[in-house]
């Protein structure tokens, strides 16, 4: 019974110290990325286009997991203040592309490099084998309740 008892403290805690820590990572990030004037979802938008180029509205919704109800309205949200535009998808005349505007790249040029810099400030307190390490563990963990769903 004390080796059960044992192990179900280890992983409260760990559970515990791993949400707070994300947490306080999380609350780090998001006050950067509302020092540029964007909330949360136009900035995981803006950032996709800018790392990985043009993506029909769909991909969009499912690879950053907001709703197809929400995704439009936040997509016509950017393409008002002229960061974004929809361009005809070359592989599929019916389906469109949205990809950052001129305006929308200058931006993320200015931006970008700062919030790295943040994200990087953040995670310097720990060595890069460290990292190495804690990526292989969060992926670990993160197939392993992917399974269980």
């Amino acid at each position: 019974m004390g080796d059960k008892q044992n192990q179900i403290q280890l992983d409260l805690r760990l559970f515990r110290i791993w949400i707070k820590a994300t947490t306080s990572l999380f609350k780090n990030i998001q006050k950067d990325i509302e020092g540029y004037n964007l909330n949360f979802e136009y900035f995981m938008i803006l950032e996709l286009l800018y790392s990985k180029g043009p993506h029909p509205v769909q991909k969009i919704s499912e690879t950053l997991s907001i709703p197809s109800g929400s995704i439009t309205y936040v997509v016509n949200k950017l393409e008002k203040l002229g960061l974004v535009e929809r361009q005809s998808n070359p592989s599929d005349g019916r389906a469109f592309n949205v990809v950052l505007t001129e305006k929308g790249e200058a931006l993320f040029n200015e931006i970008f490099p700062k919030h790295v810099a943040t994200i990087s400030q953040n995670l310097s307190l720990i060595s890069n084998e460290e990292k190495e390490l804690l990526i292989e563990l969060l992926k670990k963990i993160g197939i392993g309740a992917q399974s269980l769903q």
